[in-house]
């Protein structure tokens, strides 16, 4: 069963749903969301009962904003469980302290957070919401100088995101510092099939300005990306979901792995692949398979041939957020038109209102791997040159 929900959901997805009767569970809110005509509706009651019928149940979600949702109608099933296991950053670290028993982490409640003595901690650290979301209060400390910093920058981004999340999705009220992981970062699609095998659908590496940035800027898939991180990262994968016991179960991932190889997980989101029908959407505009119905079906990706013609190709997600510093209801619009001109392919532009959200839209598009600068300059943009004012 599929579930939809805000803050979007792209018209692809709508298509696969009608083009393969995938059923989708009618919410209030899903029935607000213009499916297709044609779209097959269940309702809330026979989804429970649909579950109830299957030891493991194949769901998707397109939000976490679903979460709650399964919290209230599924908890017969081990499903919510399961989903707190990872969407709770510190139960997560937890699970995984027998893999990674010298990582360092510890959860301090916000009320706390100017309580506790900088010398205690490990630095430099990360600090992120135990239960968040799209890097929103996410910072990076080194010194105690960017410590006084970040905690007024914490209590801003929490009050401007106040209500844009249900809880089970961003929950402000506790926080998980945890020692930096070192390397490169990298986003992976996957699920773990009804035998609790893991099964990759997209790998995009993270690409980032500085070692202080923690945006959502630039996400990059390529040939070479997926080849030389598929048989390790499905390693790690299977480790994990040997220790969560999940069985299908779709995920996105977001790992490090640093120079000497080893591969370290930051964190595990569930029932979901990239957000905002990002990821796997870009997956099938880049290698023309349909992760969405992979799952479903339990398809493996042959990537050998998949592959094959993809020399020389880096397919890109622009995440357009807002980090101009000017306020929403200061700006008139945004030149979506002049940011198209900034890019030798653009395969799709998905435009988002951004007086709802913090993020102008996201930029699907295809570079040559010798023309990289492209993606440097919007990398480091703050994107003023398309606002107006």
């Amino acid at each position: 069963m599929f579930f939809v929900d805000k803050p979007y959901v792209s018209e692809f997805v709508k298509k696969t749903l009608r083009e393969n009767n995938l059923p989708v569970v009618g919410t209030s809110v899903a029935k607000s969301l213009e499916l297709d005509a044609g779209s097959v509706l269940l309702s809330e009651e026979e989804a429970i009962e649909r579950a109830r019928r299957q030891n493991h149940p194949i769901l998707y979600a397109t939000s976490e904003n679903c979460i709650g949702w399964m919290a209230r109608h599924l908890s017969f099933t081990d499903i919510p469980a399961k989903i707190e296991l990872f969407k709770n950053k510190v139960k997560f670290r937890e699970m995984t302290r027998p893999i990674f028993p010298e990582f360092y982490f510890r959860e301090i409640p916000m009320d706390d957070l100017e309580k506790i003595r900088f010398e205690d901690l490990v630095v430099p650290f990360i600090i992120k919401p135990a239960v968040g979301f799209f890097s929103m209060g996410v910072h990076k400390v080194a010194n105690h100088g960017e410590w006084v910093a970040v905690m007024a920058a914490i209590k801003a981004e929490m009050e401007r995101t106040r209500g844009l999340y249900p809880e089970e999705v961003m929950d402000s009220r506790s926080f998980i510092i945890e020692e930096c992981i070192e390397g490169e970062e990298y986003a992976i699609d996957a699920y773990f099939d009804a035998d609790g095998k893991p099964v990759v659908l997209g790998i995009f590496k993270h690409v980032f300005s500085s070692g202080y940035d923690v945006s959502d800027r630039v996400y990059v898939s390529s040939k070479s990306i997926i080849e030389e991180n598929l048989v390790g990262f499905t390693e790690i994968l299977g480790k994990i979901g040997t220790m969560a016991g999940v069985r299908n179960f779709p995920v996105h991932v977001e790992v490090r792995r640093t120079d000497e190889g080893r591969v370290l997980p930051i964190e595990v989101n569930p029932m979901r692949f990239g957000g905002w029908c990002t990821t796997a959407d870009m997956t099938f505009c880049a290698y023309g398979f349909n992760p969405y119905l992979y799952y479903f079906a339990q398809q493996r990706p042959d990537w050998d041939a998949i592959l094959r013609g993809k020399d020389g190709k880096l397919f890109s997600i622009i995440v357009l957020d807002n980090a101009s510093g000017i306020e929403a209801k200061d700006i008139s619009c945004f030149d979506y038109d002049r940011l198209l001109t900034r890019f030798e392919c653009p395969l799709e532009l998905r435009k988002i209102d951004y007086r709802e959200y913090p993020v102008f839209g996201f930029l699907f598009t295809q570079t040559r791997e010798s023309n990289f600068a492209e993606l440097e300059r919007i990398l480091i943009s703050d994107l003023k040159e398309f606002i107006r004012t």
